[in-house]
């Protein structure tokens, strides 16, 4: 009787305490498979990340997460649905359940990871501040920019880095906001604006978007940290280790040489145990995420590796021609690590 008791006083505490993980473990799993698909917000069109193409199919960095998610889930990386979304919508949308996961070009930062309800699962492209100018303006260097007119996008970490840079270099300017990054970019292509400030990923992706992109340039200065990845709503763990676990399993398969071409034939050797493992050859590491026992071939298969979604995406041979640097495997001078699947 006591320890019934103990119970109802650890549940009653918890509803008090406005604990959710005792009622929505496995909720959102749940209502997944019953309506049968994904559904995943992402930005409002950022070519390499997330934008459709002339048929209306979705493709991209932050695309190929969701689309990892649902081949993990169903067998099937088709069975996503896309909900573009502005950055000053993109967190509501999240929050309401309008979408399951957010995969957006979104920063990492303490505020958002605490204090929005949400858990940000893993980094899927190390990133940082910078500027783009047009070639006339005649500047080399951000701290050339003293009395600048700054085009920024409302509801990003921009707008704070910018203050915060311009402070400490004791230079002054005038920021002109805009709610989509097409605004802004359009707004220093007319003239509106002397420089253009983002993510460094974002404004390669504007750039080829602008009339004559070899009329502008990306200035060196990196001004900030940016860690960009997919985020899920605090309450639900199950949900939160699958989403992680999908972008793992991408990682993992490039630094174990595993690729879209090779991986069913990877998945019938049980000679290197790690490859046997993150396969489903040996383990039961699907069974622990609710997952079928070949979810990580699938991804691989449908998805590719990191490696590959990168080079297709935004690498050198993609439009944006954006080199590995920080976002290379940590074992060829880059950040990107995966914990093990063991």
């Amino acid at each position: 009787m006591k320890m019934v008791k103990s119970t109802l006083a650890v549940l009653t505490t918890a509803a008090v305490l406005g604990v959710s993980s005792f009622a929505q473990a496995g909720a959102t799993l749940d209502a997944i498979q019953k309506k049968g698909f994904v559904q995943c917000g992402i930005s409002d069109g950022l070519p390499g990340f997330s934008y459709a193409d002339e048929k209306g199919n979705y493709m991209g960095l932050d695309v190929d997460v969701c689309r990892a998610v649902a081949a993990a889930v169903f067998g099937d990386a088709t069975k996503v649905k896309y909900s573009p979304l502005t950055a000053k919508e993109r967190f509501t949308a999240l929050q309401s359940g309008e979408v399951d996961v957010l995969s957006r070009n979104t920063t990492w930062t303490s505020s958002r990871d605490s204090g929005l309800g949400l858990n940000f699962a893993g980094v899927n492209y190390y990133d940082g501040q910078g500027f783009l100018v047009n070639k006339k303006l005649g500047v080399s260097s951000a701290k050339e920019l003293d009395g600048a007119t700054v085009c920024i996008q409302a509801g990003t970490t921009t707008e704070l880095n910018l203050s915060d840079y311009f402070r400490a270099n004791n230079l002054k300017y005038t920021p002109i906001t805009y709610d989509t990054s097409d605004e802004s970019a359009k707004s220093v292509e007319a003239g509106r604006c002397d420089v253009l400030t983002s993510d460094q990923s974002q404004l390669y992706a504007q750039r080829i978007k602008l009339a004559d992109p070899e009329s502008y340039v990306v200035l060196p200065e990196v001004i900030s940290k940016e860690p960009l990845g997919p985020v899920v709503r605090q309450g639900d763990e199950e949900w939160f280790d699958i989403v992680r676990w999908s972008l793992y399993a991408m990682v993992n398969a490039e630094e174990l040489g595993i690729t879209s071409a090779n991986v069913e034939e990877q998945a019938k050797s049980t000679k290197n145990p790690d490859v046997a493992r993150l396969l489903g050859a040996e383990g039961e590491f699907g069974k622990d995420l609710k997952l079928p026992k070949d979810w990580a071939v699938q991804i691989v298969k449908q998805v590719g590796n990191y490696g590959e979604s990168f080079e297709r995406n935004v690498g050198v041979g993609s439009q944006l021609k954006i080199e590995r640097g920080l976002n290379a495997l940590w074992n060829k001078g880059g950040l990107q690590y995966a914990p093990p699947v063991r």
